[in-house]
């Protein structure tokens, strides 16, 4: 475990004693992807993090720098030398005895690492079906927008994917409005028109989904809009793709019984590669 001094404390196990991530999902937390020692998109997660943390009222200590939050991470890749690429987790959690009420708004923090066997992004599978989540929904409000340790519905989502053969869930706000998969952002294109659900319907203020709407803003002939999607929206989609910073863009190939192309998809992760080599 890493305090906020930026020292490694002696005790290597991590109690959990008062990690209220662990006891009561206390917690919020990045997923970042680190290639060739440069953190991507560094400053919109590190704006993202001290967003939550404010949000849900966790005290941020005065050395919790983006220079600093880039440090962490970095100290920790330069202890790994067998890729050029790595998932990186930066977990947040409130450290502090009391049940619902924290004693304190104290935090700790702990990174982890794993590497990736790709630098650049690629679609990971040519042929992805989804089909809708409705054992439970996500609820049209702001919590729902973080990256919190809350993600019942996700794991249990995700299992319900596994059994029934899918390779991932679309997920439905208390409206019953489709808001993102079970790990990603969802995007549909119909003709020359590309929708998002915006963040106000519950979906994650995802980091990819930011930068693929900055990209898709300068296409010529595309107009863009975020605005909710109905499930019967998307049978009449020519393409729908996912997004997330770790695979970048994966298109969807089926829905039920539709088929989907993945030209546009394709020609934005070309745009999505080039803009993190320019960076």
């Amino acid at each position: 475990m890493v305090n906020f001094n930026g020292n490694i404390q002696e005790n290597s196990s991590i109690s959990i004693e008062n990690n209220r991530g662990f006891l009561f999902g206390d917690s919020i937390f990045e997923t970042i992807k680190v290639l060739d020692n440069k953190v991507l998109f560094l400053e919109d997660h590190y704006f993202r993090l001290m967003a939550s943390m404010r949000i849900c009222r966790m005290e941020i200590p005065m050395n919790f720098t983006m220079e600093f939050f880039e440090s962490q991470i970095l100290n920790l890749i330069a202890t790994f030398s067998d890729s050029n690429s790595y998932r990186v987790r930066f977990s947040v959690y409130r450290d502090s005895e009391g049940f619902y009420l924290p004693k304190s708004r104290n935090v700790q923090f702990i990174v982890s690492a794993s590497p990736l066997n790709s630098e650049l992004y690629f679609f990971g599978k040519e042929h992805y079906e989804v089909e809708l989540y409705k054992d439970f929904y996500v609820s049209k409000q702001l919590l729902s927008t973080l990256k919190t340790n809350n993600k019942m519905l996700q794991i249990t989502g995700s299992i319900f994917a596994d059994e029934n053969g899918y390779d991932n869930c679309l997920v439905l706000n208390d409206e019953k409005n489709v808001v993102e998969a079970l790990q990603s952002n969802i995007f549909m294109k119909t003709g020359n028109l590309v929708i998002t659900p915006p963040v106000s319907d519950g979906c994650l203020n995802g980091i990819m989904r930011k930068q693929v709407l900055e990209i898709l803003k300068k296409v010529e002939g595309i107009e863009v809009k975020e605005t909710s999607i109905s499930p019967f929206d998307l049978q009449k989609a020519d393409e729908l793709f996912l997004t997330n910073v770790i695979s970048g863009i994966q298109p969807i190939t089926k829905y039920r019984k539709k088929e989907y192309t993945t030209e546009f998809a394709s020609d934005v992760l070309k745009r999505l590669n080039a803009k993190i080599r320019l960076s």
